[in-house]
């Protein structure tokens, strides 16, 4: 295991689509999956996306029980998924506060789905399916972008509701996600 760098904002490998995981169970997708997970722990995250860390596959890994960064989320599990597919259960949006590792000391106000089903697999490839909402549902969304090659301030709708942390959130120690 290792913590691995992870890229920022402006590096053209986030912008890339992934490629599908098309063996499971291996030593290197479970090494993979070591890596990020100590990488997002390192770092107080609550995801991470492996094209954070310049490798282009469909892997996201996200969960968050206390974290100082985010006092009033509700948890959510912790979870490697892969070769997700995400679906919106309704046409309710919600706009929320978002950070992100690959975009460090900023934050910006997100539209994103209430409640969504997202289906794939975990490293041994078993099936997951789940129905989620609030942080879970948005957590979720923000981790399978990055596989899109999509930033969250790409879908933010007003950027004067996007800036540095200290600015938006005076007195406030928020750290990246």
């Amino acid at each position: 295991m290792a913590v691995r760098p992870v890229l920022r904002m402006g590096d053209p490998r986030l912008l890339e689509a992934s490629r599908p995981v098309e063996r499971f169970d291996t030593p290197e997708l479970h090494a993979l999956v070591a890596d990020m997970e100590e990488t997002m722990r390192s770092l107080d995250g609550a995801g991470l996306a492996a094209p954070q860390i310049g490798v282009q596959l469909q892997v996201v890994i996200f969960g968050v029980e206390v974290n100082p960064r985010y006092p009033d989320a509700e948890p959510v599990p912790y979870t490697v998924l892969i070769n997700p597919v995400l679906k919106a259960l309704d046409q309710e949006i919600e706009e929320g506060w978002e950070g992100c590792l690959s975009v460090p000391g900023m934050r910006g106000l997100v539209p994103r789905f209430q409640r969504i089903r997202y289906q794939g697999h975990d490293p041994f490839g078993n099936p997951i399916d789940r129905s989620v909402n609030g942080f879970h549902a948005r957590v979720a969304q923000h981790e399978c972008d990055h596989l899109a090659g999509i930033l969250y301030p790409m879908r933010i709708r007003d950027l004067r509701n996007f800036g540095f942390s200290e600015e938006l959130f005076p007195g406030q120690k928020l750290q990246d996600d």
